[in-house]
């Protein structure tokens, strides 16, 4: 018997939805604020000071206010209701975000690299740091280090991936300003080629999380399964449901930060059909109350003493 009924979301899952769409909102205007501040002035200071590594960090506070809008579109896009096209809601509009970032780190690491490279090739070409370029970095250290733990700190409460691949972003803003901090340092006491070497360095530190949100991205994307964790709390909430003897072939797949779980429900063969039908209705909705599930597809077989659970 197959239950393959569509279940609502029901008005808690209605709230976190719309929690963590509003918390979503508001830490990433935040980040637009504050990355548009310091793009302005890093790229500006870092022109007239003569820091190549100020520059490069400029322009990844600028991929980060990119990425900011891409966070905000794709929040709005998932919080839509389920339609007649996507059964299941828009959720993996954040696992497309999250590719997009990914994407976007990569190009922005690279175009850093190259240019990074250019210039310690051609060390004579290298011109002196003025001062400011270190004041302009050590502020942007404390910036995007507080911004990282705002960021995070909602995320977290909310359990959102996508907000904090985000946080995590904000995150290598601060080391890569660091590491930026300490090239002007460099070149200010004499040894011109730290400049660039720390926007080369800055250049492999975004290259590095980007690949890394995009192959988590597109292994969502593929049907990736839930954790071994959370697969083995639901099969213990499933088999301590009364009336199933068992279960065979559990199966997740992510759906942005939701799951889906299909799920062979073994009970006793001489019940009713009404009765397994109840029993597989009541396992459903306890793995729907205690986790983070949009849906679990029952089918009910008879328990069998030699049957193999998996």
């Amino acid at each position: 018997m197959a239950d393959n009924n569509f279940i609502n979301i029901n008005d808690e899952h209605d709230n976190d939805s719309h929690e963590r769409f509003q918390a979503a909102r508001k830490s990433t205007w935040v980040s637009v604020v504050v990355n548009c501040l310091l793009t302005l002035v890093q790229v500006v200071t870092g022109i007239f000071s003569g820091s190549q590594g100020l520059i490069a960090d400029g322009i990844h506070s600028l991929s980060d206010l990119i990425a900011d809008f891409v966070v905000l579109i794709a929040n709005q896009k998932s919080k839509k209701e389920p339609d007649e096209d996507h059964h299941y809601g828009h959720h993996r509009y954040e696992n497309g975000a999250s590719l997009i970032l990914g994407a976007l780190l990569m190009v922005v690491g690279i175009g850093m690299l190259w240019s990074s490279a250019n210039k310690i090739h051609a060390p004579d070409s290298i011109p002196q740091v003025h001062i400011a370029a270190l004041w302009i970095a050590l502020l942007a250290i404390v910036f995007k280090e507080l911004l990282f733990r705002y960021m995070l700190s909602v995320a977290t409460r909310v359990k959102s991936s996508m907000l904090i691949a985000n946080a995590w972003h904000a995150r290598s803003d601060a080391a890569s300003s660091l590491v930026v901090a300490l090239g002007i340092i460099g070149n200010i006491s004499g040894f011109k080629l730290l400049d660039p070497i720390a926007a080369l360095i800055v250049g492999l530190i975004i290259t590095k999380m980007g690949y890394s949100f995009l192959a988590d991205a597109l292994h969502d994307l593929m049907d990736r399964s839930a954790d071994a964790e959370t697969e083995e709390k639901i099969r213990q909430t499933l088999l301590e449901t009364n009336g199933v003897l068992g279960l065979h072939n559990l199966k997740t797949r992510k759906m942005a930060d939701s799951v889906i779980v299909d799920v062979h429900l073994e009970v006793n063969g001489d019940l009713s059909v009404r009765e397994g039908h109840d029993i597989a209705v009541n396992a459903r909705k306890s793995v729907l109350e205690k986790y983070n599930v949009l849906n679990v597809m029952t089918h009910v077989d008879p328990y069998k003493d030699n049957c193999q659970n998996q």
